[in-house]
């Protein structure tokens, strides 16, 4: 795994949602931003593909930002967000597995054949007899 935490910025905020005199005092929402474009541990390569599938995630400053607000503790938000973060970047990274094409079995064909035959009655039913 990556370490990216010496690259992370932390803001905190107040949280949203209902609550009590406890919510309008503490700043428990941590927002976390990556600077994908300056960052020094991923390469040219993987920042290209990071931007690239997490680019809804990415603002115009080339920062990856994550929001979280569980939980009612920053500290336990601050973990949550950064394990979010491991996470994105850990799927963005992973190589795709090509699609090994495969022929349909014959029982499947049938299945499909004796559906569609079903289905085609079902239809032919309704019409009104000729006469």
């Amino acid at each position: 795994m990556i370490n990216l935490e010496t690259e992370l910025s932390f803001t905190a905020s107040r949280s949203s949602g209902p609550g009590g005199q406890h919510v309008n005092k503490v700043n428990t929402r941590v927002i976390l931003h990556f600077d994908v474009l300056n960052s020094k541990i991923l390469n040219q390569h993987q920042k290209q593909v990071v931007l690239d599938k997490l680019r809804n995630r990415i603002n115009k400053e080339g920062h990856l930002v994550i929001a979280c607000e569980e939980t009612r503790s920053q500290l336990r938000n601050k973990e949550i967000g950064v394990a979010l973060l491991h996470q994105l970047i850990h799927q963005a990274l992973k190589p795709a597995v090509k699609r090994k094409a495969t022929k349909p079995t014959r029982t499947s064909k049938l299945k499909r054949l004796k559906n569609k035959k079903i289905h085609g009655d079902k239809k032919a039913n309704r019409r009104k007899p000729d006469l």
